[in-house]
C-alpha cells in the first residue's frame, strides 16, 4: 500500500468512525435527534454549561450513559484489534488472539474466585473486575516465566506455555464452580464472562484511554520489528536484532492493555482475531499501516455492536459477546476460505 493511499483510507475511516459515534449517540430504547446531540454537546465542551430545565434528561442520556460507554467501545475495539495484530506477529500464527496465551482463562478464574469465593472483596465495588485483571495480568507473567524455563523463550514456547496454563485455570474454575453450589453466583460469572460496556464512566475512561492510547502509540512505533518477526528468529539475528527482548516486551504490554481491557469490559472473544484478519485482506501485512488501520476499524466494529445490542431487543440489552460471537465464528469461517492474503508477506 502507497503512503497516499494509506492517507485516504485512515481519512475515511475517521469519518466513518465520528459518524458511527453520532450514530450510536442518536439511537437506543429513546431515539434523540441530532441537533439536540450537537447543542448539548457543544454546550457541555464549549460554554461549560452542563444542563438546564430543557435538556436536563437528554444531557443525563448523552453525556452520562451513551458517550461514556461509546468512547469505552472505541478504547476496547481498537485495543483488542492492536493487540490481536501484535499477538500474531509473537507466535507468528495468524490464527493467534489476545487470549490465545491463556489470558482470558487467567481472567476467568480471577472473576470466579471473587464471585464465589468473596476473594477480592475488599477491593471496593468492582472487586471482580480487579480480581479478573489480576488474574489476566498474573497469568501473563507465568507464561512468559514457564516459557523461558529450560532456554530463551520462542513463538513456540510461548502457545505451549499459553495453552497448558489455559487449561489449568480452566479446570480450577470448573472446579470452583462445582463445589461452589451457588446458583446466582455463576449466573453472574456467565453474564459478565459474556462482556457487557454498561459500565463504562467518566472516572473509568480517565484511567484506561490514556493507558490504550500509549500503549497503540508504542506498538505502532515497533512496526520495523513486528514485520521482522514474521520473518523469523534466524533472519533477524542475522540483521543484528534479538527478538527475545522485543517479544517479552510486547507481550508485557499487550497483556497489560488486555487486562486493562477485562477489567473494563470482561472477555469479548473474536475482534482481536476477525479485525487484523479482515485488515491484512485489504491492506496487506505491514504493521505501518495494519496497526492504525487495525485500531480504527476495531472501534467502528465494536461500536456498531454495542448500538445493535442495544436497539435489537425492545427494553433489553443483549451481551455483546453473545453477539460479537454470533457475527464473527461466521464471517472469520468466510475469511479463512476466501483468504487473499499471505502470512508475513509485505
Amino acid at each position: 500500500m502507497t503512503k497516499n493511499k494509506f492517507i485516504l483510507l485512515f481519512l475515511c475511516l475517521i469519518l466513518l468512525l465520528i459518524a458511527s459515534f453520532f450514530l450510536a449517540l442518536s439511537y437506543g430504547n429513546a431515539q434523540i435527534p441530532l441537533d439536540s446531540i450537537v447543542d448539548i454537546v457543544i454546550n457541555h465542551l464549549v460554554y461549560g454549561i452542563k444542563s438546564n430545565d430543557k435538556n436536563g434528561a437528554l444531557y443525563d442520556i448523552i453525556w452520562l450513559l451513551r458517550m461514556p460507554r461509546i468512547v469505552l467501545a472505541i478504547c476496547v475495539g481498537a485495543g483488542l484489534s492492536v493487540c490481536g495484530v501484535v499477538m500474531q506477529a509473537i507466535v507468528k500464527n495468524p490464527l493467534a488472539d489476545p487470549y490465545i496465551l491463556g489470558i482470558s482463562s487467567g481472567a476467568s478464574l480471577g472473576a470466579t474466585a471473587a464471585v464465589l469465593l468473596g476473594i477480592g472483596s475488599t477491593l471496593g465495588e468492582n472487586f471482580v473486575g480487579i480480581s479478573a485483571f489480576m488474574g489476566a495480568l498474573g497469568i501473563s507473567f507465568l507464561v512468559l516465566f514457564i516459557a523461558n524455563l529450560g532456554g530463551p523463550a520462542n513463538s513456540v514456547k510461548l502457545l505451549l506455555a499459553g495453552m497448558a496454563l489455559s487449561a489449568i485455570c480452566s479446570a480450577f474454575s470448573s472446579f470452583i464452580v462445582y463445589f461452589a453450589n451457588n446458583m446466582e453466583g455463576i449466573q453472574t460469572i456467565t453474564y459478565w464472562l459474556m462482556g457487557s460496556l454498561a459500565g463504562a464512566s467518566w472516572p473509568l475512561l480517565s484511567k484506561l484511554v490514556p493507558l490504550i492510547l500509549i500503549c497503540i502509540f508504542l506498538l505502532w512505533s515497533q512496526a520495523k520489528i513486528l514485520n521482522l518477526m514474521l520473518l523469523g528468529d534466524d533472519t533477524a539475528i542475522t540483521l543484528g536484532y534479538n527478538l527475545q527482548i522485543y517479544r517479552q516486551s510486547y507481550l508485557l504490554i499487550t497483556s497489560l492493555m488486555i487486562g486493562t481491557i477485562v477489567y473494563a469490559s470482561g472477555v469479548l472473544g473474536f475482534v482481536g482475531l476477525l479485525i487484523p484478519h479482515l485488515v491484512r485482506m485489504l491492506i496487506g501485512t505491514d504493521h505501518k499501516y495494519l496497526i492504525p488501520v487495525s485500531a480504527l476499524i476495531g472501534a467502528i466494529f465494536l461500536i456498531v455492536c454495542d448500538l445493535s445490542c442495544r436497539i435489537i431487543l425492545p427494553r433489553a440489552e443483549l451481551p455483546i459477546g453473545l453477539l460479537i460471537s454470533l457475527i464473527g465464528a461466521p464471517t472469520f469461517i468466510y475469511m479463512m476460505i476466501r483468504k487473499t492474503y499471505s502470512f508475513g508477506s509485505k
